[in-house]
């Protein structure tokens, strides 16, 4: 009879901890981290850089986007959940969330990859510009934030 009580002791307190884990599982962000530049460039600096470091700085921009656009009628900047937003943070949601995620991953590896093989062929003059288009956008993002 004994054995009985603390086994099933034993079993509340499982089950009752692996509900406690579930519900107390860190929230995902909405927009995921790694969206902000370190630094934002005029056409000067852009200018004086090799070819290979404004490849990099153009690839890490389009990263940037990518991860932020599709989001901005929600946020601007991580730390947005969904809970924080009013959307259940339920499994389905949380999966459509993941797969999202993934989708985005997977995305920008296969655009890296194309990227790192094309993008060396492109003018450098062209690629400056680009980089100053995606920096000012991202700056206007910025922007529209401030004014959400």
């Amino acid at each position: 009879m004994q054995t009985r009580i603390i086994f099933f002791t034993l079993c509340f307190f499982m089950v009752t901890g692996i509900g406690f884990a579930q519900k107390n599982k860190e929230e995902k962000s909405i927009i995921q981290e790694g969206v902000a530049i370190k630094k934002y460039h005029n056409k000067p600096e852009l200018e004086r850089m090799p070819k290979g470091t404004l490849l990099g700085l153009y690839v890490e921009r389009i990263e940037s986007l990518v991860k932020l656009l599709p989001y901005i009628a929600f946020a601007t900047k991580p730390g947005v959940t969904m809970s924080t937003l009013g959307i259940p943070n339920d499994k389905d949601n949380s999966k459509i969330l993941d797969k999202q995620f993934e989708a985005t991953d997977s995305f920008l590896e296969d655009n890296a990859d194309f990227q790192k093989r094309i993008l060396p062929y492109s003018d450098t003059d062209d690629l400056v510009s680009a980089i100053l288009f995606y920096e000012e956008t991202l700056k206007s993002l910025h922007e529209y934030a401030e004014f959400h």
